[in-house]
């Protein structure tokens, strides 16, 4: 039986962690009273009694958390941006390139951003295959259902006294900071961060995210661009697939509920269209963490998926 702790258990991504192992016949979630939810001391017990612990915090929180592990049998996931491009912390991508075994053997695990997930599954195999130089100028456009933005968006969303504005979709992260861009520019290779465009819209869960590239840019062709694909995304939670429009529409809702992601190219011999979808929640999240997880356990990694 393995014990896990989920520090943030409140929080959208804690939620979903915690109701997806809940099922599980394999897994203690250790628990505390709601009165000693934020005690330190307490926090500090049940993080060091545990196999696994999820950290579903803030930035700066996660990094308090991590210092109050002492048990160097702990195996830490922390879902936050903290410590995404950290030393000593592995990325937690396992479809990326030895990253699988790395996560197998790691006590610390960084669970990738939800946006970021979406390109650096699109980017970071074909600056590895050689398709597209580390300098390339690329552009990032990323569809996201409101849950992403947690508890407070959420209710914001279904608000009966919602702005009229929130009916439409909006565009965010206008100053070109968007916290998920270091690890965007780390963990594919580039030299310089895409000119990044994320968009909220009134939906609650799910996400597209498309990179254009121009053939012209490409050192190889869009056939290319494909077999990498076929190669690295075989399943079974990344796969891609040769068809996967709707009758020439692409829902950003595809994969609500799902814990899978799906990697598809569109577009003609002179532009393509390069996009993943998934839900922001499970691939992007929840999901992605305890993929994460079962690999640390050595147990099949879609345990207790929906895929």
């Amino acid at each position: 039986m393995t014990r896990v702790f989920i520090d943030g258990s409140a929080g959208t991504t804690g939620l979903r962690i915690r109701e997806r192992l809940s099922a599980r016949a394999d897994i203690e979630l250790l628990t505390l009273p709601e009165s000693e939810r934020k005690d330190v001391r307490a926090r500090q017990g049940a993080l060091n009694s545990a196999d696994v612990a999820f950290l579903c915090l803030p930035d700066a929180a996660a990094v308090e958390a991590v210092a109050l592990v002492e048990n160097p049998t702990t195996a830490v996931i922390d879902t936050s941006t903290a410590h995404r491009t950290a030393p000593g912390w592995v990325y937690g991508f396992p479809e990326l390139g030895g990253r699988r075994t790395q996560i197998a053997g790691a006590r610390r695990v960084a669970n990738p951003g939800c946006h970021a997930s979406g390109f650096v599954a699109l980017v970071e195999p074909l600056i590895r295959a050689g398709l597209l130089r580390a300098d390339a100028a690329l552009t990032c456009f990323s569809l996201t259902g409101y849950s992403g933005g947690g508890k407070k968006m959420i209710a914001e969303y279904e608000s009966p006294e919602r702005s009229p504005l929130l009916a439409a979709p909006r565009q965010y992260g206008l100053t070109q900071q968007h916290k998920h861009l270091p690890e965007m520019v780390r963990i594919t290779g580039l030299e310089t961060a895409p000119a990044f465009c994320p968009i909220v819209a009134d939906f609650y869960s799910g996400m597209e995210v498309t990179v254009p590239v121009f053939a012209r840019d490409l050192k190889g062709t869009p056939d290319d661009v494909r077999a990498v694909y076929r190669a690295c995304y075989g399943g079974p939670v990344v796969h891609f697939d040769e068809q996967a429009d709707e009758n020439g529409f692409m829902s950003a809702g595809s994969m609500s509920g799902r814990d899978d992601m799906q990697i598809a190219v569109a577009g003609n011999a002179d532009r393509l269209l390069l996009t993943a979808r998934f839900d922001n929640l499970g691939k992007g999240a929840s999901g992605a963490a305890i993929q994460n997880m079962n690999i640390l356990l050595g147990i099949d990694e879609t345990t207790g998926l929906t895929i």
